[in-house]
């Protein structure tokens, strides 16, 4: 199975102005996926058909290798799931919400849950009601974590906690895949907390999906190009063209955003009568801007 989650012409329409279209992800075994785009974007809505809490109106959903819906519950055993709103029941203390748990899962790994009680500093006897939104948030990972899944979907699960809880949280997720092999699909608007750890990206943006390819190409391979005397009409070309604008300048000629880039594609503008003048590089958040603004211009 080269895949943990595939999607393909996934299409569900949630109201008169917003709909999922088109929707084809990839999430490969093993990898920690981040799955990147602006509030509203159809983040939460992708996750919640990836549960099978929602059921596309057209399309295919694939988790493990088995369908979605028609086999959510061996799907389920293997997936631990922490959503964007917390599950639990407020009345349960700590203790009794981690026992509760323990009894839907076979694989359920009493030790482990233990060990992260302590290491999150979790009182047993504090009621859920209670607990702090950080504390709340260390819990719901110890509960996906305690199942030993071979999946984890976790949404937005780092979402308003402070850097100390965030970092608690993070290294336990990263503890775990290295311990176990799991494969993570991640959901966040905060570029820069997947850029550390996430070996793939998938950038979504008003229910499609923008970009989806390895992190480390994210990183490197958008740059900003100074360019005089550009071609009229762009044949051909090696890299993804994102934009293309005037300059500031007579002389500045024009700025080219670029994807995929690589050092020796320069040699395409000296085959088309171009000069390339500059090659900057962009940090990950100034890419993910520039795909966004780019996916949003009229003729994009």
């Amino acid at each position: 199975m080269s895949n943990v989650i595939e999607t393909r012409g996934v299409h569900r329409r949630m109201n008169k102005a917003f709909e999922i279209r088109d929707l084809a992800l990839n999430v490969p075994t093993g990898s920690i996926y981040g799955f990147l785009g602006p509030n509203g974007s159809g983040k939460t809505t992708t996750i919640h058909m990836l549960m099978g809490l929602l059921r596309p109106s057209q399309g295919s959903i694939a988790l493990l290798g088995r369908p979605v819906p028609g086999d959510m519950p061996d799907i389920l055993a293997r997936t631990g799931f922490v959503p964007e709103r917390p599950h639990v029941y407020a009345s349960l203390t700590v203790g009794e919400a981690i026992r509760y748990h323990s009894a839907f899962y076979s694989t359920w790994d009493v030790g482990r849950a233990e060990s992260l009680r302590r290491q999150f500093r979790l009182d047993s006897s504090q009621k859920i009601g209670r607990l702090s939104k950080g504390e709340t948030g260390k819990l719901l990972v110890l509960l996906a974590l305690a199942q030993t899944p071979d999946l984890l979907v976790l949404d937005e699960p780092t979402d308003g906690l402070d850097p100390v809880v965030r970092r608690d949280v993070l290294s336990a997720l990263l503890d775990y895949v290295s311990q176990r092999g799991a494969t993570v699909f991640i959901s966040s608007h905060l570029v820069h907390e997947l850029e550390r750890f996430c070996s793939w990206v998938g950038v979504m943006d008003d229910g499609r999906i923008v970009a989806e390819l390895p992190m480390e190409i994210f990183k490197n391979g958008i740059k900003r190009l100074r360019v005089v005397d550009g071609p009229s009409a762009v044949d051909d070309v090696p890299f993804v063209l994102l934009a293309r604008e005037a300059g500031d300048g007579v002389s500045a000629g024009e700025i080219w955003v670029v994807r995929d880039w690589q050092a020796p594609m320069s040699q395409y503008f000296e085959q088309v009568g171009a000069s390339l003048r500059e090659v900057v590089d962009l940090d990950l958040e100034e890419g993910f801007v520039e795909l966004l603004r780019t996916f949003r211009a009229p003729d994009a």
